[in-house]
């Protein structure tokens, strides 16, 4: 088939190209190549496959878009703003990239529709807000965020009391459990309201106009090609990014919160899956490995594996809108879609490694620290 990937230049868009390419397809890139992701000035990428056509333009732009849908059959949407902290304050840029982007491109695939067999959009695991979780007397649970009097008390888990905002009120820790797609969704940023936005618009118009649309929601997506000097990326790079310049990675609250990371590789099998069978049509699915890996110990083994002497920093602070647990139930696409998860965590940071050791960055981090600092959002 002829394929649009937007955001195809970028760290799961590039990877998915080379599956596709592989696999025969003719594929065509639209990528703005931001330069917070990309670096100023970037021009195409070395690792975006040689045989993808690039076109440089905003998935805003109608006319970029317009000349990427070009006879296009299927579209896997991947281009977005990505970044829960600076979302918080970039509220307008996300908003517009990731969903005033999404109509644009809508608009245009509405217009085409007769053309297309399938669109595959990138969703978020952040639309959860925090995941499930099993009271004390065994019943399910969504719990909102923690109440801000226990952050502040540096009471990390969640608890199940009668005045869960008083502190010191009498109550017992909450268990996480994995979490289903049919959990409610609680977004707690500007970036995850923005992903449920995207999800929802795709698969709005997808059963209006009888488009196949499939909606897979990533969990913490690592692997090679993530973008090192992004300090708003996903946690292992941001870790990396660190420890390549000889610097501790800084773990906020105490490190145990955990999170699904989920190899690269095997996101595209499941956007391969979804492309390739017509029981993913209409339907969300999660896409993680069912395992949770506490941030903390991401860091620690970064730091072995890196020859980094120092331990980590634990900072203790927590910032707005952050969860402390989910992981993905991945039960339902691996039953409808044949979905495993083929790279366990171990794994999958050996072969991070090899492609690190080859890698330089610019450490960001405490900058953007700072300013998140100073605009309230961490305490």
């Amino acid at each position: 088939m002829r394929i649009l990937v937007t955001g195809g230049a970028g760290f799961i868009g590039s990877h998915l190209v080379d599956a596709l390419v592989a696999a025969g397809h003719r594929v065509r890139v639209l990528d703005s190549l931001d330069p917070q992701v990309h670096g100023p000035g970037a021009t195409r990428p070395a690792h975006l496959h040689p045989k993808a056509e690039l076109i440089v333009g905003d998935v805003r732009d109608r006319n970029a878009v317009a000349r990427a849908l070009d006879g296009a059959e299927a579209v896997f949407h991947e281009a977005a703003a990505v970044g829960v902290g600076q979302s918080m304050y970039q509220i307008e840029h996300y908003v517009s990239v990731n969903a005033v982007g999404a109509a644009v491109l809508l608009e245009g695939i509405v217009e085409r529709r007769s053309q297309l067999r399938k669109v595959v959009v990138a969703s978020s695991m952040s639309l959860y807000g925090e995941g499930a979780y099993r009271a004390p007397d065994g019943r399910l649970v969504h719990p909102p965020l923690r109440a801000e009097a226990d952050l502040a008390a540096r009471r990390f888990e969640l608890i199940e009391a009668a005045e869960p905002t008083i502190p010191g009120s009498d109550g017992k820790e909450l268990t996480p459990l994995p979490t289903p797609e049919e959990k409610p969704l609680q977004p707690t940023s500007i970036y995850a309201i923005t992903k449920r936005d995207h999800e929802e618009m795709f698969l709005a118009v997808g059963a209006a106009y009888g488009i196949p649309v499939v909606a897979l929601r990533y969990f913490n997506v690592y692997g090679p090609r993530q973008a090192l000097s992004n300090p708003y990326t996903g946690v292992v790079a941001i870790f990396s990014s660190r420890l390549l310049n000889r610097r501790p990675p800084l773990v906020y609250e105490d490190g145990r919160q955990t999170r699904d990371f989920v190899h690269v590789s095997d996101i595209v099998q499941a956007n391969l899956l979804a492309l390739e069978q017509s029981a993913a049509d209409g339907r969300v699915y999660n896409v993680g490995t069912g395992r949770a890996t506490s941030v903390l110990e991401v860091a620690e083994t970064l730091s072995e594996l890196l020859d980094y002497g120092d331990p980590p920093e634990v900072l203790g602070k927590y910032r707005a809108g952050d969860i402390r647990h989910c992981v993905a139930d991945i039960s339902r696409i691996e039953r409808e879609l044949g979905y495993r998860p083929r790279v366990t965590f171990a794994d999958g940071l050996r072969e991070l490694l090899a492609w690190l050791r080859t890698q330089s960055a610019d450490d960001a981090v405490d900058a953007a620290s700072r300013e998140l600092a100073a605009r309230g959002l961490t305490r």
